[in-house]
């Protein structure tokens, strides 16, 4: 961040820890599965369907709650978010029934966490930042999300352990209504909100009909079939392998801290490189994974070195796919744009959740969707060739704009 202006520094990082807490919390859900299940009796596939509603919720918020901040500010829709998420969170061990679990866990926190996610707070920081700076914000934003799982998954595991899962699931809560005096910070400076709805339908109309957008959507569709999978179904995987549950939580943490790095090389790299080049790369690069990581021996170690190659292109997708959708159409509409996209990243997310479920409940293992999930990723890195960018001219490039 040398020569940044020290209020684009502090939107940045405030974007980016409240990134850490709320993708910190949600990508830890997984953990949940098994003490829920015990406790309720509910099933797995009842508890994977709730997962995979919150899933698609999540994405089907996005673009709503960036239309809303790009007319009236992020403050209002960060806060309504983390308010909305806390206040699910903190609900759930209350529900005892598939319907209640998916009320609060397939709706309320999907639709917080939702608001206080990367269409708003990618769109927030790319209006307040000049173009050379976007996309290494990008980059450190979404690391910030990274960061939070690092962070989340070993402690949430220790709370599960120590207090039990409704504990834990109180003091996730509580971390939640603490970020509160963050937002502030995101939402500093700016533009003023721009009150007339048109120009953002009229945007997402001309949006839809750009094949390079729709190539767009495709590979991100694969993403969150990917994602969603291994964060509710890794510590099942886990389980089947004989391994104790401190694996599965470690592997989360390790692709947490790997994206870490993965996110701030791939925020840099859209200033120099193709986005379409590495988003193509990174898919290609989870087939040959998966393949390695089935022909592996299922020790600590395996999962520990399959979690760490994983993590390095986890939720670095998100960086270029931001900055491929500012090149296309301009940052006044990014955070509905980019929320749509997003939206497409949950469908495949649902089903990723869900199929999971299914899988392990009819057929006692994930192999098939091991399977599946090669053939999506490959396809994915097939499909973003396509899409229509000029090359980059690093001395020049500004991303997105």
């Amino acid at each position: 961040m040398t020569g940044w202006s020290r209020p684009a520094v502090v939107v940045t990082l405030a974007a980016a820890a409240v990134l850490m807490v709320t993708m910190g919390a949600r990508n830890t859900l997984g953990l949940f599965v098994s003490p829920i299940n015990s406790s309720t009796g509910l099933g797995v596939v009842t508890i994977s369907f709730a997962l995979a509603i919150a899933q698609f919720v999540w994405g089907a918020v996005q673009p709503l709650a960036g239309a809303l901040a790009d007319r009236h500010g992020p403050r209002p829709v960060l806060v309504w978010g983390l308010v909305v998420l806390a206040f699910g969170t903190a609900l759930t061990p209350f529900m005892s029934s598939g319907i209640g679990l998916t009320l609060v866990l397939g709706l309320l926190t999907a639709i917080g966490s939702g608001s206080a996610s990367f269409s708003v707070l990618l769109g927030a920081a790319a209006q307040r930042l000049p173009p050379q700076a976007r996309g290494t914000a990008s980059g450190v934003i979404n690391a910030g999300g990274s960061f939070g799982q690092f962070v989340f998954a070993p402690i949430t595991q220790k709370l599960i352990q120590g207090v039990g899962w409704a504990g834990a699931m109180w003091a996730l809560a509580v971390a939640m209504l603490a970020a509160l005096p963050l937002v502030g910070l995101v939402a500093q400076g700016g533009p003023a909100p721009h009150k007339g709805g048109e120009g953002a339908w009229s945007a997402v109309r001309g949006a839809l009909r750009d094949r390079s957008y729709l190539l767009l959507h495709a590979g991100f569709f694969t993403c969150g079939f990917h994602i969603a999978f291994l964060v509710t179904h890794l510590p099942g995987e886990v389980d089947l392998c004989g391994l104790p549950p401190t694996v599965a939580s470690w592997s989360l943490a390790i692709i947490g801290l790997a994206n870490i790095a993965g996110s701030l090389l791939a925020g840099a790299a859209v200033s120099r490189y193709r986005s379409k080049l590495a988003l193509a790369l990174m898919y290609g690069s989870r087939a040959v994974l998966i393949l390695l990581y089935l022909a592996a021996p299922k020790t600590p170690a395996t999962f520990y070195f399959f979690a760490f190659g994983l993590g390095l292109t986890w939720l670095s997708t998100v960086p270029p796919t931001a900055t491929i959708v500012g090149k296309l159409f301009g940052i006044r509409y990014l955070a509905t744009l980019f929320g749509l996209t997003l939206l497409s990243h949950q469908v495949g997310a649902f089903f990723g959740a869900w199929l999971g479920g299914i899988a392990i409940e009819r057929l006692g293992s994930y192999q098939w969707m091991w399977y599946a999930d090669i053939a999506l990723a490959t396809f994915a890195a097939l499909v973003n060739l396509p899409i229509r960018e000029a090359p980059v001219h690093p001395a020049r490039a500004a991303a997105p704009a």
